[in-house]
Formats: C-alpha cells, sequence, structure tokens
C-alpha cells in the first residue's frame, strides 16, 4: 500500500471500485436466464410434471375457418385450437365417408391444414360435413346451401374492389355534401349535429365490438374474444398518444395552457376512426362474399351506401365554423371510405377470424376514443355537456344507425 492509500484510504477504496455495468446489460440478463431455464424445462420435458397427464385423453379443439366450392371437391381449412396435436382420419359429407388429402397430417396447437375433399356436392343443397380425428373425436360444420365458390382472378379482384367503392367511398362522399348546410346552421343546431355524431360513432363501436365477439365466439385461437379487447384498447392508447404528442407542439393559448382540439385536427381523427371502421366492414363483406355466403344485391348495396352515408356528416360537422377547402374535404373523405376497398380485398383472399376481429377491434377503438373528443364540443354557455338537445342528437344518432343497419342485414 502506497502513502497516499494510508493516508486516504476512501480515494484509495474509490480507485479500486469496479465501473457499474451498463444499464441495457441489467435488463437484459434475467431475460436471458428466464428463457435458459424454459429450454431447460422443456429439453427436460417437464420433470415431475411429465406424469400428470399420463391415462388423460387429449384435449381436442378444432375450429372451421373457410369452406371453398369447386366443381367436384369441398375445400376445408380448419385450425387446431387446443394445447394437444389433432389429426384428421376421416371426412364424412352427409353420412357418406369421402376420400381426401391434406395440407398437413398431424396440426400442432395453432397450426392449420386444409383439407380437399372429393365430392360432387350438388349446387344449392344443404351439407352436413364430420371431421373424424383420430381419437374418434368429431367437428361438426355445415354448408346451408352450396355454391360455387368465386374464383380468384383480376375479374374477382376489380369485383371487390368495385364493392368497396360502393359501401365506402361514395357514401361518405354524398354525406359530406351536408357541409353546406353545417355552415349555416346555427350554435344550438351544430350543437344538436355534434350529438348526433357522437350517437353514430357510438352506435359503430358497438356494432364493430360486437360483430367481431361473433366471429370469434367459436374461435378460441389466438386468444378468441381477447384480441378483440386488444385491438380496441390498442387503437384507442395510439390515438390518444398521438393527441397527446400533437397538443404538446401545439402553440400554447390562454394562460399557458393548449387550446381546444382544432376542428380540422378533429375532422382527421373522426375520418380515421370511421375508415378502420370501414376496413373491418370491408373485410367482413370481401370474406362472406369469397365463401358465398353474401347475396350481392342492388337492394343490399342500396342499405350499405344509406348507412354509411351519415358518416360523412359526422367528418363535416366539426368544420362548421371553419370551413376547408374541396382538396381537404376529398382527402379527408378517401381517409374515411377508401379502407373498404383494402378491407374488401384482403377479406376476399387472406381472410381469418382472428385476424378479421383484431381489425375490427381496431376500428372499434378508433370511433370510440373520437366519440369521447367530440363529447367537450356539447357544451352550452353554461358548461352543460347532456342537454336536452345534445341528449336528442345522440339518441337520433343512435337510432338513425339502427334503422338504417337493419338494410344491410345479409
Amino acid at each position: 500500500m502506497t502513502l497516499d492509500e494510508k493516508t486516504n484510504p476512501a480515494q484509495a477504496a474509490e480507485v479500486h471500485r469496479r465501473p457499474p455495468l451498463p444499464r441495457w446489460l441489467l435488463g437484459l440478463g434475467p431475460l436471458v436466464l428466464i428463457a435458459v431455464v424454459l429450454g431447460l424445462f422443456s429439453l427436460l420435458n417437464a420433470p415431475g410434471l411429465s406424469k400428470l397427464s399420463e391415462g388423460i385423453p387429449p384435449k381436442e379443439e378444432i375450429a372451421v375457418e373457410d369452406i371453398r366450392l369447386t366443381p367436384g371437391q369441398i375445400s376445408i381449412t380448419v385450425r387446431n385450437e387446443g394445447p394437444d396435436p389433432v389429426a384428421i382420419a376421416q371426412v364424412n359429407v352427409s353420412d357418406y365417408y369421402a376420400l381426401f388429402t391434406q395440407t398437413r397430417e398431424t396440426m400442432a396447437p395453432l397450426e392449420a391444414t386444409t383439407l380437399t375433399v372429393d365430392y360432387n356436392w350438388v349446387d344449392g343443397d344443404p351439407y352436413e360435413i364430420a371431421l373424424v380425428t383420430t381419437t374418434g373425436g368429431k367437428i361438426l360444420t355445415e354448408i346451408a346451401a352450396a355454391a360455387p365458390s368465386p374464383e380468384r382472378g383480376s375479374q374477382f379482384f376489380g369485383l371487390m374492389t368495385l364493392l368497396g367503392v360502393y359501401v365506402g367511398v361514395i357514401p361518405v362522399a354524398l354525406g359530406m355534401l351536408w357541409m353546406p348546410f353545417v355552415r349555416r346552421s346555427s350554435g344550438a343546431w351544430i350543437r344538436v349535429l355534434l350529438g348526433i355524431t357522437v350517437g353514430l360513432l357510438a352506435f359503430l363501436a358497438l356494432d364493430a365490438t360486437l360483430e367481431a365477439v361473433e366471429l370469434v365466439a367459436n374461435n378460441s385461437a389466438f386468444g378468441g374474444t381477447m384480441v378483440v379487447f386488444l385491438g380496441a384498447l390498442v387503437s384507442y392508447l395510439v390515438l390518444e398518444g398521438t393527441d397527446a404528442w400533437m397538443r404538446r407542439h401545439q402553440k400554447p393559448g390562454i394562460a399557458g395552457r393548449p387550446e381546444a382540439l382544432p376542428p380540422r385536427r378533429l375532422a382527421l381523427l373522426i375520418a380515421i376512426g370511421i375508415g378502420l371502421h370501414n376496413l373491418g366492414e370491408g373485410l367482413a363483406i370481401g370474406s362472406a362474399y369469397a365463401v358465398g355466403s353474401l347475396a350481392l344485391g342492388a337492394s343490399l348495396i342500396v342499405g350499405f351506401a344509406i348507412h354509411n352515408t351519415t358518416e360523412g356528416l359526422a367528418i363535416v360537422t366539426p368544420l362548421a365554423k371553419e370551413p376547408p377547402g374541396i382538396g381537404r374535404l376529398v382527402l379527408l373523405g378517401l381517409i374515411a371510405g377508401a379502407p373498404a376497398v383494402a378491407g374488401a380485398l384482403i377479406g376476399a383472399t387472406v381472410y381469418q377470424p382472428a385476424l378479421s376481429a383484431f381489425l375490427l377491434g381496431i376500428g372499434a377503438g378508433a370511433v370510440a376514443q373520437v366519440a369521447i373528443k367530440l363529447l367537450p364540443l356539447l357544451k352550452d354557455r353554461q358548461g352543460k355537456t347532456f342537454t336536452a338537445l345534445t341528449t336528442l342528437g345522440i339518441i337520433l344518432g343512435l337510432a338513425v344507425m339502427f334503422v338504417t343497419g337493419l338494410l344491410v342485414q345479409a
């Protein structure tokens, strides 16, 4: 020990102290240890616990995701929702055991297989299908009325694009024609129209949630109904975070606080929320048409148009006191309506119930977030939000969406 170390032991201890480990290493260390423990646990086949499953039959849970009909064949896509591997041994079509091939002999958890069944089905006839597993379990599904599935060519994708334009772009554009009426309305009428907008958005959020839950009601793969609420929560938080970031970079108003949400930004948020909802709507339409369960008639198209026209009113109402140019209105209309085209194309090609439910949940959360943002605009001069007029507007918005929704029951 040197003379300096003897005279100043605190300084000597400071010199010989090791530098602290980097923070990233402290955070990564437990993750590596967890991965090693789980790897050993899996490699050793859960020592001490493997005997718990002895003598217990495997749990077989299979969901039918898609059925396509082509001349002389029925293609069925199924997914293993359970914790144990499953294999399909036989396919029974209306009490007839048919020959079939499959893309995967054994399905591990969450894996899917497509069964191609040789069967001369008759157009318009109903069929009951039973998939028999190697352990004797049966998975039942049915075809209400057999019809050839559409071929996915250029004509098919063109039809899906046209369908998305019919039910998304055109109705929203027609609804935005209420802009002159909104501009000339008094303050009281504006609050009524804003109440109607809140009612419209609330109905869209509830409708999308119920539709998404119905999609995965009998399909627990990838979390089942949980994906719906995760999608809604994610979209809600993303929009809230985006709005908070924009407010932080906004010029301060009175008393140093940011000003109220600008009308143009609010209109943009409404268009985004409606666009996400129309994405899910297009997804449902495209997937239904792809499996032949949607009758595309003029009355149905008219029903969708009437139902979605009110969405254009919701976009232009916040712009009553700050009317934008034609270019901005066109952009808002495309943001709200064009996702229906993308949804129809996705639903017709890569339909999967959990994905559809997740996207519908995203739309529901986005629309709900925008509806909440509109509430402060309902306040009258006394600061009351729910007055007789605004409450009437909300109820009227709910009623309009409910009545027009009856026209699009497919």
